[in-house]
């Protein structure tokens, strides 16, 4: 498939991809049947400031006076993600680490996700889920779910977050809920990372004992995000934006937000997502914010799947520029990474780690997964390992910071 973008990631493609593309497509910004739609006015001024951004504009004049403010601004925030920023990268990460002190010390919370389903409507070139690619499918039942849960809070875990493929029909809300009200028997802390709901189904979701909300955008750019969901619900670029907004009116506590690094312009990716959650947070000043930082990674049937241009040091740039920019969130560093680098991102920026994780379905209490995984991860150290890994460096493991309301 040829492409003029430079940023179009070749690893992501193949030639069946390539032959749907030329099909005739639905439209990504038209809403399908049943998708709420929300008055409001954040994906404008979102897509309005991601066109706008010129980084190249920006001087190490700029980043320095970026990094004297107490408070940063979004246009400090453009500055901080600039490639005049890499060469002060040292400086920025000190400024990084002073304010990840300020508002978390030596903390850092665990987690682990637990994938209950990976059937899937969408056709997401990039996802080892996607509805194309010819992988072993699961749900799991009850019985199973539960087993899951026992073992993964006999190594300590307090906090999960359930996950699904994109498939209404193969686990819908109930099932999902269900679910959830069974992870209250074991887990303090509750959070989801699924398909994107209307605010009554998040409000049901809240009720069965769900804290928090995960929605990765994968991409701000509407015209890259259209090239790369080709079929589904998923498609709808405006319904998943709004997901996080949908979630808070249905009582939720936290919303996450993250681009998928490495499918286009990871500066302007970066930029949006953090405007997206300062805007949201602007109108909705309870919410509790969080990040993550997910660069590509291979999956089933594709393994030459790569970030592109986004390095260890972009990496690290566009964390740290996060903490900078709304120094009170959350921010997680995927399995996705190695043990070196979540390490050292701990004690920069981030503080919030996954740990003990499986991207299979049933890969906790089994021995051999009844479904595959989502994507190829890099750090696969237990809980424990994790765990005593951390003091050593002086940070302080913390199973949970929450009570539920």
């Amino acid at each position: 498939m040829k492409n003029e973008d430079k940023f179009f990631n070749n690893s992501i493609y193949d030639e069946q991809a390539a032959a749907f593309s030329e099909k005739q497509l639905t439209d990504p910004m038209q809403y399908q049947e049943g998708m709420e739609i929300i008055d409001s006015d954040i994906f404008d001024k979102v897509q309005t400031a991601r066109a706008a951004y010129d980084y190249t504009k920006y001087t190490e004049a700029d980043v320095h006076a970026a990094l004297a403010h107490s408070e940063r601004t979004p246009e400090d925030f453009a500055a901080l993600l600039s490639p005049a920023a890499l060469p002060l990268l040292e400086e920025i990460a000190r400024a990084a680490q002073v304010e990840r002190q300020r508002y978390f010390g030596n903390n850092v919370t665990f987690f682990t996700p637990l994938y209950i389903a990976n059937y899937c409507e969408n056709y997401c070139i990039y996802c080892g889920f996607n509805s194309h690619n010819k992988i072993q499918r699961a749900c799991l039942s009850s019985e199973q779910i539960a087993a899951e849960m026992q073992a993964i809070a006999a190594t300590g875990q307090q906090e999960i977050l359930i996950l699904t493929g994109e498939s209404r029909k193969m686990s819908d809300v109930h099932y999902i809920g269900e679910a959830c009200k069974q992870a209250r028997q074991y887990f303090k802390v509750v959070g989801v990372e699924i398909y994107p709901l209307n605010s009554d189904e998040y409000a049901y979701l809240h009720e069965c004992g769900v804290d928090y909300v995960t929605v990765f955008q994968e991409t701000y750019n509407k015209d890259k995000y259209a090239q790369l969901h080709l079929a589904g619900h998923k498609r709808v670029f405006p319904y998943r934006f709004y997901a996080q907004e949908r979630a808070l009116r249905g009582k939720m506590r936290g919303v996450g937000f993250a681009a998928l690094l490495g499918l286009d312009d990871f500066r302007r990716d970066a930029l949006a997502t953090g405007l997206h959650a300062y805007l949201l947070q602007k109108k909705y000043p309870h919410a509790e914010i969080a990040f993550s930082c997910p660069r590509l990674r291979p999956i089933v049937n594709n393994d030459k799947i790569n970030p592109k241009d986004v390095h260890e040091r972009q990496l690290l740039q566009v964390m740290c520029a996060y903490r900078l920019f709304m120094p009170f969130a959350s921010i997680t560093v995927s399995s996705r990474e190695c043990a070196r680098v979540r390490d050292n991102l701990m004690l920069i920026a981030a503080n919030k780690i996954s740990a003990g994780v499986n991207t299979g379905i049933g890969a906790h209490s089994k021995k051999q997964e009844l479904g595959d995984e989502q994507f190829e991860i890099d750090d696969s150290r237990s809980l424990q390992e994790i765990y005593d890994a951390l003091l050593k460096i002086g940070l302080q493991p913390v199973m949970s910071e929450y009570v539920y309301v």
